[in-house]
């Protein structure tokens, strides 16, 4: 997912049932990142269009 070694399964204590749970429907760190560079890209597009 991108996330360190261990970001969930290195916390002592939590079975693999509470590990899946806090990992839950999180979004990729990448994917999260390509989509706010595409959102930035579109919006700094944008603005430059109208601005001119």
């Amino acid at each position: 997912m991108g996330l360190s070694a261990g970001h969930v399964t290195g916390v002592p204590g939590l079975t693999r049932t509470q590990q899946l749970h806090a990992l839950g429907n999180g979004v990729v760190p990448q994917q999260a990142t390509a989509a706010l560079r595409a959102l930035l890209d579109r919006h700094t597009a944008h603005a430059l269009r109208t601005a001119a």
